[in-house]
């Protein structure tokens, strides 16, 4: 019998509470933390379908692409719960993200959990009490054509990977992947690395003059450029090409150096003329940047506040669930009526009503896709909070965040900055005669220009941040000029001339590539942080500072799919797909008739199948390689990359040099003349340091494979003589039956192996050393490591200083305590050693404080949640779960949302690691007990083994002492008794009892030769 409750299922545990008390008592309110369930993994297929057609991928690509979706065992506690719930409802709102994974997160729920109650959809675009009551009183049915594009997404993303990374595991490396954007997003930072390995740099210089009325009134003085000499344009950074030429279509004059000394010279000659000849403005203004999209608010948050896109995506998910701001995955820049009010109050009232425009403002976006529907970021409610109010309840990101998502919204409603932007042209000359042709006789003309803001308009509340551009002028946006007439005579009080060259594109940050991306159409706003960071967890890129520089083994990646998956990772190939998808969700075209065309190919492109079945021969020699010069070639190996060159005094038979690259070497960096540096450098050799004066031993300093160490090596001695001995065939007559029996030699020796030498001793160095400079002293101290520091005055215990495996500490019987630096273990002494353990130890500390503490327990478990440092680095714990922090992201930054949203990560992950483990353990135990119970007769053929083998040892000796050894061959013979004893036995008895009877055969067949 339905309940009197209507049952509410939210994706988020955040947000649960808030839409719980907004909804009352008539509702219960739940979370099903993300996605239920999802496509299994082929190898956790039941047998019986894995070698069907569902086998390759989880889904049927032969049946209408069918998936096989399973509920993870992590989430099978929450679908009981649900389920729990949905019988004592009498109505189901699904309330989770109106976007395309919200909409699958909700038909995965209907289709689980089967509900017989009516079920509606409840969409909301900001968690205030007015919008959820909103929301719940204008539901509306699912919508079945996002359901479709986000399955298609899924679908897609899996048949790419599963078809093109296994080519990458074989003729790359193993654990590489290949995805439908991400590889398309790498290919833009290789690319764009190719750019700068190739761009060669080109010089050119200016003049820059400083100008005012007279020599003395220097306090309206201002800047001045050369921009013309002799009628031509002069040259800027702008007009060459990456080659380092001017481009075809420029007509200007280059500068070089000694021109533009003597042309400074020439122009500070007394009686060169300087006169204004043209004096003109025009009117400046600027606009207010649109309110927020997804993309934007990353780019802006990485260049204002240095946030990863990941960090951002984060910040903003814990404001949306906590009601501060709207939804933050959307591609619509447009305000709906309730927030453009909001705006023009809040702008008129903080920087008075002339800031304000008559009509509002309306800003269009470019996408067509579903999720155009939604406003743009902004601060939720009819009334926007200012940053101001919210200091007490909004700390760290979350405040900084708030508060630039507040300020793009207000001045987004704002009057347009005007100004009045005035521009100059001085003529200098002409100069005087020169030894040098560009400055005898030389007519120059400068240009200055300055603007000057009268009405600042938005930029009273916010103004927008550029990336980096290329060649970009270093002049002042907002300067001011004296006033100046033409005709006016000008005084010059200095003149430098500058060198430039050019640079080359600025490598992609996050910021930019999320506008490259955006602009070409690949990917969409919920998928643009998960795309930087898997190329990044990937190893593909590698963030340096802001900039992302990508790994060689990104170029291997790169070049295969370009040569063998062209279209595929094609830029406009990747744009349509989305372009498809977001046809797919707007029900204009069909999921399984796109699918089709995909895999199996249409009429306009080849489809995937096809590309696999046809790849051909894959050379990963060539693949893994990049020429640098005739003569050298880089390797991306096993290990990492190397450069490989030829001598040319070689044999034709040797094998090239090798010679690594330095990790910290850019591909940019790697050009010819550096490789040939790399290779003509002295090869790091082992360094000896000197002798140990207690056993004359060589202290010798090492790079190896894990760094670089200090090793004790023995003086080389001469080895002894060992004779050869070699094993021939025995025959062998049985005096019985006459039957001859040939006994095979061992294929090792009977002799035993000499004992190893003692192992040498070694001690890596500190991180603060220099192998090239550690001294025997210091090498000794190493090698000598543990330090005893000296004796615990109360048990008497040594306590000793060493380093570990997570760095120095201090040992005092099973007691330990950590250092804080290597340099303690020489340095601390006795009283230093006891007062730290007079200290609560390490584990107590750690369990007893926290790096950071929440207020708020964790709605799943109801615990608190406390940030603490452990062994492999900080992590959240509620005291059940625990959960890493990415390395990516600070401390300090995580907030309780972020925290919680760790948690439930970890908790869906489910303890996957012991369960694999199991069956490896029962078999281990069942192994022994196939050689318990042994019977008498299994002890009498072991006494016999040990009695043969006995013999046989003394039959080798006399064989070495050139004594008779003929009784050893009987008692060989007599051993037939063993034999068939030993066959009754399990097949694990049997080689040991022939291997003792050929033992002694083998003993008897002995000589010995002479050295």
């Amino acid at each position: 019998m339905p309940g009197t409750k209507k049952l509410v299922i939210v994706e988020s545990p955040t947000k649960m509470k808030s839409i719980a008390a907004y909804l009352g008592d008539g509702y219960e309110v739940l979370s099903s933390v993300g996605h239920i369930r999802d496509l299994i993994e082929p190898k956790n297929l039941p047998p019986e379908l894995k070698k069907g057609a569902l086998g390759r991928f989880s889904v049927d690509v032969e049946n209408g692409f069918e998936p096989y979706y399973v509920v993870s065992d992590a989430k099978k506690k929450t679908v009981s719960e649900l389920k729990r719930a949905l019988k004592n409802a009498n109505e189901l709102l699904l309330a989770t993200d109106e976007d395309r994974e919200g909409e699958a997160i909700a038909w995965h729920l209907l289709q689980v959990l089967q509900p017989k109650v009516p079920v509606k959809r409840m969409v909301f675009h900001e968690i205030t009490k007015d919008a959820i009551l909103a929301a719940k009183d204008n539901t509306r049915d699912l919508d079945t054509a996002l359901v479709d594009a986000q399955e298609t997404r899924r679908i897609l993303d899996r048949i790419y990977g599963y078809e093109i990374s296994p080519v990458l595991w074989r003729k790359v490396g193993p654990g590489l992947s290949a995805g439908r954007v991400q590889s398309a997003a790498t290919r833009l930072v290789v690319d764009r690395e190719k750019e700068r390995l190739a761009f060669v740099s080109a010089g050119y210089w200016d003049l820059l003059a400083r100008l005012g009325a007279s020599a003395s009134e220097t306090d309206q003085a201002f800047d001045a450029k050369l921009v013309r000499l002799n009628g031509e344009r002069i040259a800027t950074g702008g007009d060459f090409d990456d080659s380092g030429a001017l481009k075809p279509t420029v007509k200007a004059v280059t500068l070089d150096a000694s021109a533009a000394q003597a042309l400074t010279i020439a122009l500070k000659s007394p009686g060169v003329k300087l006169e204004v000849t043209k004096v003109t403005s025009k009117p400046y203004r600027r606009s207010p940047a649109a309110p927020f999209t997804t993309s934007t608010l990353q780019q802006e948050a990485a260049r204002k506040l240095r946030f990863t896109a990941r960090q951002t995506m984060s910040v903003a998910q814990s404001l949306y669930e906590n009601g501060y701001i709207t939804y933050m995955r959307t591609d619509s820049p447009s305000l709906g009526q309730q927030a453009l009010t909001a705006a023009r109050t809040q702008a008129a009232a903080l920087y008075g009503a002339e800031t304000v425009p008559d009509a509002p403002r309306a800003y269009k976006g470019k996408s067509k896709n579903a999720q155009e529907a939604h406003e743009a970021i902004r601060p939720s409610g009819d009334t926007f909070r200012t940053p101001t109010s919210l200091a007490s309840s909004l700390r760290g990101n979350d405040f900084k965040l708030y508060d630039l998502i507040w300020k793009r919204t207000v001045a987004s409603q704002m009057k347009d900055a005007t100004g009045l932007t005035a521009s100059v042209t001085i003529a200098a000359g002409p100069t005087g005669t020169s030894e040098h042709p560009a400055a005898s006789g030389a007519l120059a003309e400068f240009s200055a220009s300055g603007t000057v803001i009268t009405f600042r308009g938005f930029m009273l509340a916010y103004e927008e941040s550029k990336d980096e551009e290329r060649n970009a002028s270093t002049d002042a946006t907002e300067s001011k000029l004296p006033p100046l007439e033409e005709g006016q005579k000008l005084a010059l009080l200095d003149l430098e001339a500058k060198g430039h060259e050019t640079t080359p594109a600025a490598r992609y940050t996050e910021a930019s590539l999320v506008k490259k991306l955006e602009e070409l159409g690949i990917g969409r706003p919920s998928t643009f942080a998960s795309i930087i960071s898997t190329i990044t967890e990937r190893g593909y890129v590698t963030p340096r500072g802001q900039s992302l520089v990508p790994n060689w083994i990104a170029f291997s990646v790169v070049r295969l799919l370009e040569e063998f998956f062209g279209d595929l990772v094609e830029y406009d190939f990747t744009a349509e797909m989305e372009d498809d998808l977001d046809r797919i969700a707007g029900g204009e075209a069909n999921r399984l008739d796109w699918l089709n065309s995909f895999y199996f190919g249409s009429d306009k492109h080849r489809g995937l199948r096809q590309v696999i079945d046809n790849l051909g021969e894959i050379d990963p020699r060539v693949i893994n390689s990049v020429t640098i010069s005739d003569d050298i070639t880089l390797r991306i190996g096993k290990y990492g990359p190397y450069l490989e060159v030829i001598d040319p005094d070689a044999a034709a038979d040797a094998p090239p040099r090798r010679v690594n690259i330095p990790p910290e070497l850019a591909p940019d960096e790697l050009t010819a003349t550096k490789a040939r540096e790399l290779i003509d450098a002295p090869v790091v050799t082992d360094r000896v340091i000197g002798l140990n004066p207690e056993n004359g031993k060589e202290i010798v300093a090492k790079d190896g494979r894990f760094g670089p160490y200090i090793t004790e090596l023995a003086p080389a001695q001469d080895e002894p003589v060992v004779p050869v001995v070699v094993a021939v065939p025995v025959e062998t007559i049985d005096p019985a039956t006459g039957e001859v029996t040939v006994t095979k030699p061992k294929r090792k020796p009977a002799v035993k192996k000499v004992a190893a030498a003692d192992k040498p001793r070694t001690a890596s160095i500190f991180k603060s050393m220099d192998l090239a400079t550690v001294d025997l002293e210091t090498a000794l101290r190493l090698l000598a490591l543990p330090r005893m520091v000296g004796l615990d005055p109360e048990t008497g215990t040594e306590i000793l200083a060493q380093n570990g495996k997570f760095g120095p500490y201090l040992k005092k019987g099973i007691d330990t305590r950590s250092l804080t630096s290597e340099d303690q273990i020489f340095d601390i002494d006795l009283p230093g050693a006891i007062e730290l353990y007079a200290q609560p130890k390490y584990g107590a500390r750690r369990a007893s404080s926290a790096l950071k503490e929440f207020e708020a327990p964790d709605p799943e478990s109801g615990k608190a949640i406390k940030i603490k440092d452990g062994r492999f680095g900080a992590y959240v714990t509620d005291g059940v779960t625990n959960a890493t922090i990415p390395k990516s992201e600070d401390v300090e930054e995580i907030d309780f949302e972020r925290a919680v949203q760790l948690l439930a990560d970890k908790r869906a992950k489910g303890p996957a690691a012991p369960r694999k483990k199991a069956p490896a353990k029962t078999a281990a135990v069942k192994k022994p007990a196939v050689k318990k119970a042994p019977t008498a007769a299994a002890k009498a053929a072991t006494a016999k083994k040990a009695a043969a083998t006995r013999a046989a040892n003394a039959a080798a000796k006399a064989a070495l002492a050139g004594t008779p050894v003929a009784p050893v061959k009987k008692a060989a013979v007599k051993k037939a008794a063993v034999k068939k004893a030993a066959v009754k036995k399990p097949a694990a008895r049997k080689a040991p009892v022939k291997k003792s009877a050929s033992s002694a055969a083998d003993a008897a067949s002995i000589t010995t030769i002479a050295p």
